[in-house]
């Protein structure tokens, strides 16, 4: 089938692949888009990839116009948490996929939508042709004639926003737009970008790993896969961000968790470049011998980096398309036809802009849109302790706390997690993070007598410790809505928003998550876990679930 005579009209031509295989067919595909001087400016591919970690993966592309998502999952499962509008789909290697997958492909068809079929059954053809497609005689390509209403694209965004906050969240979304050729203003109070929760001078990049492979897990597993290739396309750490992939080591609270670990380790498949699981001997011998009496888990990949040099790769990756409006001070939002307006409190304005991303983490407590929802600020302070203190240590160490490598004569420890809404450094907070230092290093003498220093952010906490992505909800017209898709929305009103302490590796995907939803692109993640992001999942929960933050994981 010539592709050229389908994506010459389309903005974005979408394709299914059931087998990536070795991505072969694929660059064959991406060849002939680059050369077809009547191709669609963008070409999505979507094919399922069994060599993978579960769940979705966005693979970052150098060639501007082409998105890549691999999914590790089995046909149906995959098709049934996709979120997209596919133009073509390739079926081959699935005769044991049994016909479920049919409603599946049929549900997420665009009107007229092709197929190229290799090896089907007679039952999956069958159900195929029940769903709505019409094959050609010789069985192995088809379209998609069903007289079911399709839902209506939606319109074409003006691409023109207002971020508000121009830290680690702020900096990825405008990125991520300008990405996509949006005009986009950062607006924040503080004279340079990252110097209120994404100003420390260590953040902590890591998975998660639970036994039931549970929601948290999953999501950050995507953000965190997300954000290692991203930052590669950005300039990668240790060169265009400051850092190092050294490596996490988390040691087991006591025996009883290092069982479950175990356990976990036993009965999942994973990589060791991604996570290995670490007896007592070769912890101790990676520490050069310090005590490890449990294990603990060695994620490779995983290290720490200055969220600022994060934010400053983002948005000098943003180029001509983005404008800084920085030290505008505190600033009132309103809603005037189509327009959001920013004024300062000399009611000058900022910003204007049809759409407005909220990312400015606990600012957003005082937009009266983001009041509602049931955000926390939560203080935490970092304890800055001179390198010669401490052991060398040749990665991030962490278990209730965190200590790095040092990086300019210094070793970051902590981090609190209280309400106290004092900024300034508290000795009992240093107290405690030295307490913890000398638990994770088995030492009650580690760092006597350290200085006070160290840095105080605030963290903007959900109660259900998961970040907001997407349309912010109107709570005062939700009435008693019961389904997300019919809660109703502020106008080209975003919220990147409650990434507590995982900002890091959150940002990026958050962002891609949320312009893919903007543009009404496939989205790079499960439908459910989508969900579990919204910010209108709060409205549903109001009449039932507490306020205020729950136990950290």
């Amino acid at each position: 089938m010539d592709y050229r005579a389908c994506w010459c009209t389309r903005a974005r031509y979408t394709v299914f692949d059931s087998h990536y295989g070795d991505g072969a067919a694929v660059r064959v595909l991406t060849d002939v888009w680059r050369t077809d001087p009547h191709r669609s400016p963008n070409l999505h591919i979507i094919a399922l990839c069994d060599h993978l970690l579960p769940g979705f993966h966005r693979m970052p592309q150098a060639e501007p116009g082409v998105t890549l998502d691999l999914i590790s999952a089995p046909l149906a499962d995959a098709l049934a948490q996709l979120t997209a509008r596919v133009d073509m789909f390739r079926l081959h290697d699935i005769e044991r996929a049994g016909t479920d997958f049919a409603r599946h492909v049929a549900r997420v068809a665009a009107q007229d939508a092709c197929l190229q079929a290799q090896g089907l059954t007679q039952d999956q053809a069958a159900a195929l042709t029940a769903q709505g497609f019409v094959f050609d005689a010789d069985g192995r390509h088809a379209r998609f004639a069903s007289r079911k209403p399709r839902p209506p694209a939606p319109p074409a965004p003006e691409r023109r926003a207002i971020v508000l906050g121009a830290g680690i969240a702020g900096s990825a979304a405008a990125e991520r737009l300008c990405a996509r050729g949006w005009q986009v203003t950062v607006v924040d109070r503080q004279p340079q970008p990252a110097m209120e929760a994404s100003g420390n001078r260590a953040g902590i990049f890591m998975p998660l790993l639970s036994k039931d492979d549970n929601v948290p897990t999953r999501l950050t597993r995507a953000a965190y896969l997300y954000a290692l290739r991203h930052w590669e396309r950005l300039g990668g750490i240790g060169r265009a961000i400051e850092g190092d992939k050294c490596g996490v080591l988390q040691l087991a609270r006591d025996a009883g968790h290092a069982d479950v670990q175990r356990a976990i380790a036993a009965d999942t498949s994973l990589p060791p470049d991604f996570a290995e699981w670490l007896e007592r001997p070769e912890a101790e011998a990676l520490l050069g011998g310090l005590p490890a009496r449990d294990g603990g888990w060695l994620f490779r990949g995983a290290g720490w980096a200055r969220p600022g040099s994060v934010c400053a790769a983002m948005l000098d990756a943003c180029g001509g398309r983005l404008e800084r409006k920085l030290g505008v001070g505190d600033v009132r939002i309103e809603r005037d036809g189509e327009q959001w307006h920013l004024t300062n409190e000399h009611g000058v304005v900022v910003a204007r802009a049809p759409n407005l991303i909220l990312a400015n983490g606990a600012g957003a407590a005082q937009v009266p849109q983001a009041a509602p929802l049931p955000l926390t600020m939560l203080r935490g302070q970092v304890s800055h302790v001179p390198a010669d203190m401490v052991p060398k240590l040749p990665v991030v160490l962490c278990r209730e706390a965190y200590l790095t490598p040092p990086s300019g004569g210094v070793c970051s420890a902590g981090a609190t997690y209280d309400a106290d809404p004092n900024p300034a450094l508290s000795p009992a907070s240093h107290a405690e993070n030295l307490e913890r230092l000398r638990g994770l290093l088995s030492d009650p003498h580690a760092a006597e007598d350290a200085p006070l220093a160290g840095r105080v952010g605030f963290r903007c906490v959900a109660p259900d410790r998961l970040p907001l992505v997407g349309r912010l909800p109107d709570f005062d017209a939700a009435g008693t809505t019961e389904r997300l898709r019919d809660v109703p929305r502020h106008p080209g009103l975003y919220g990147l928003l409650g990434y507590a302490s995982r900002g890091l590796i959150w940002a990026g995907f958050a962002a891609e998550l949320l312009a893919a939803q903007i543009e009404g692109e496939p989205l790079p993640l499960e439908s459910s876990l989508v969900d579990a992001l919204d910010p209108a999942r709060f409205v549903l929960r109001a009449r039932r679930a507490p306020r205020g933050p729950q136990p950290e994981n």
